[in-house]
């Protein structure tokens, strides 16, 4: 018995690491870190307390979210190469293990959004869980409307951590929606066009202008990018923020929208690598230049 324990415990340790993975965490982190953006801004007294239960109700949410998506998607991340290690295609997790963590990350995310905010922010919350993992995940082998779609849920987190101290939505809270509402569409189809053999292989079919690595796809994506500059300066000329994030959110903008145009004049997959990068870069940043502004 004594010669198992090892064994057991190398095990317990896999299993762990195995729903560590399904959590995705860097991107439920993100998500729980724009929730956290949102409710610092629309607060006008900080409560310390709730701002760390809305980040951890924020991650759960996000977190059942990408297990759901990967349940729903177990058999064609197989055939791509960036997702065929992830714990159920190898079979280190099973479907039922899988369900009963996205459940209990759902229940008790929800139970904690609820206690702390407000019962608009729950329910918004579930809405963004529903969409993402619902109606998201199964379009994205329909077109790439997938992208108009996911970008909803993708740009709630803000909305709902300032819903989550205000229990409204304000014009203000539909401006940060509104940034990273666009944000998405350069951020995605930069990602759809790096991985774009091995989406074809899932029959997944994100990029716009005819599903084409092309001319017409980096124009949109310009189009897109070239929208956060008058985004950007938004917070600044309605007062949630002042003209120290204006100047970072503008400069942040330009970078990126050239960035875009490195795409359109080379058109190859290191370009749009640049943006997708650049992308993981502007937001955290800018979101964090408003919060240093509203601090």
């Amino acid at each position: 018995m004594l010669a198992q324990q090892p064994y057991s415990i190398s095990m317990t340790g896999m299993k762990v690491k195995a729903y560590w993975e399904l959590l995705k965490f860097r991107l439920s982190a993100l998500v729980a870190f724009s929730c956290a953006f949102g409710y610092v801004l629309a607060s006008s007294r900080l409560d310390w307390f709730n701002l760390l239960w809305v980040f951890i109700g924020g991650f759960l949410l996000s977190g059942s979210s990408v297990i759901v998506n990967q349940i729903i998607e177990k058999d064609l991340d197989k055939l791509m190469s960036r997702t065929q290690n992830r714990p159920l295609p190898t079979g280190r997790l099973s479907v039922a293990e899988a369900i009963y963590f996205a459940v209990a990350c759902l229940i008790v995310g929800l139970v904690i959004l609820y206690i702390h905010t407000n019962p608009l922010t729950t329910a918004l919350s579930l809405l963004s869980m529903v969409l993402y993992s619902f109606v998201y995940t199964p379009l994205k082998r329909v077109g790439p409307i997938a992208v108009f779609v996911g970008a909803i849920p993708g740009a709630l987190p803000p909305l709902l951590g300032w819903t989550a101290a205000t229990g409204s939505i304000s014009h203000e809270a539909l401006i940060i929606f509104g940034i990273q509402f666009i944000w998405q569409f350069p951020h995605f189809w930069a990602i759809a066009w790096v991985a774009d053999d091995d989406y074809k292989k899932a029959g997944f079919k994100l990029l716009p202008a005819g599903g084409q690595r092309d001319f017409n796809t980096a124009i949109q994506i310009v189009i897109y990018t070239l929208f956060l500059i008058p985004l950007g300066l938004l917070p600044a000329k309605f007062g949630i923020t002042g003209i120290n994030s204006a100047i970072v959110a503008t400069v942040c903008g330009v970078l990126f929208l050239a960035q875009t145009f490195y795409l359109l004049k080379e058109g190859n997959r290191n370009a749009a690598l640049r943006i997708m990068f650049g992308s993981f870069l502007y937001l955290p940043i800018v979101q964090i230049a408003y919060l240093m502004d509203k601090i």
